[in-house]
């Protein structure tokens, strides 16, 4: 194929690649991938399947591996290239590479060195996932893969059971029944939905509550395919007068009232300056 613009000016691009279906793929994607120098990816095999799929040749062109084993040897070779004033390309398996991907200490040995340094944005399967999850994206937090060990799990879930917005994980197919298990035990039952294979033929949605997610996938067989998993926010507790004098009476015992009556407000959605006089009647009592 032909170039589809003129050759990019130096600098490291970190590229992003299908996550599935190969049509997903950019114009400058495929522009860097045919103009680089020098090209870099988790998997060289994946490369050169892509590659070959979008009749892009290598033409001599070196295609290095470069993912967490050998990074630390690989990195000043990348660097150096770069330097001297070459073109370089990376891309991970999937998806935008740093994102759950190797590339980050790429990227910043580029930023440490001043060196130029571009994206070239395009398919990411936590994106992709909020798409499709029916759930809340104006605030999100992608929280990648949980621990493998369910203790070290249900701690790491435990860090975001109060953060007010959608969370996004990404999970083995072995292991989804479990984490859907303990994300239900630690952030209570919240809409969530399991997205599997995305943009893939098996493509697979399924949305529910955690108690249903949690009960259906400990019934079958582990799916295929790397799962991406969405929960809802926290519920908005029911603003009753008892609710809310118990929530600021517990808030009182590690806050300031000003600050108190900031956090429940917060939790129950509420004006701020009603919260702060009743927090100063219950500091009193």
């Amino acid at each position: 194929m032909g170039g589809i613009s003129p050759k990019p000016t130096a600098g490291l691009y970190l590229v992003a690649t299908p996550i599935g279906t190969a049509a997903d793929i950019t114009l400058r994607a495929l522009d860097l991938l045919q103009n680089a120098d020098i090209l870099a990816a988790e998997d060289t095999r994946q490369a050169r399947k892509l590659m070959d799929i979008h009749g892009i040749a290598l033409n001599g062109r070196p295609l290095l591996p470069y993912h967490d084993h050998n990074g630390a040897s690989m990195r000043p070779r990348l660097l150096e290239a770069v330097k001297q004033g070459k073109v370089v390309a990376y891309v991970s398996d999937a998806g935008t590479p740093l994102i759950a991907d190797p590339g980050y200490q790429l990227a910043a040995g580029a930023i440490e060195a001043g060196l130029p340094l571009a994206s070239a944005p395009g398919a990411s399967a936590v994106l992709a996932a909020l798409s499709v999850a029916g759930l809340p994206t104006d605030r999100f937090l992608f929280a990648g893969f949980a621990p493998v060990k369910m203790v070290a799990r249900k701690a790491f879930f435990a860090e975001f059971a109060a953060v007010p917005a959608t969370l996004v994980f990404y999970e083995a197919p072995r292991r989804l029944g479990d984490s859907l298990s303990a994300m239900l035990e630690v952030f209570g039952d919240r809409p969530a939905a399991m997205c599997r294979e995305l943009t893939k033929k098996f493509e697979e949605v399924t949305r529910g509550s955690l108690a249903e997610l949690a009960a259906h996938y400990a019934e079958i067989p582990a799916p295929k395919g790397e799962a991406v998993v969405v929960v809802g926010p926290p519920l908005k507790a029911a603003a009753t007068a008892e609710a809310i004098d118990a929530a600021l009476i517990e808030a009182l015992k590690h806050n300031r009232v000003k600050d108190a009556a900031a956090e429940v407000a917060a939790a129950f959605d509420l004006p701020r300056k009603p919260l702060y006089q009743r927090a100063l009647e219950l500091g009193q009592k």
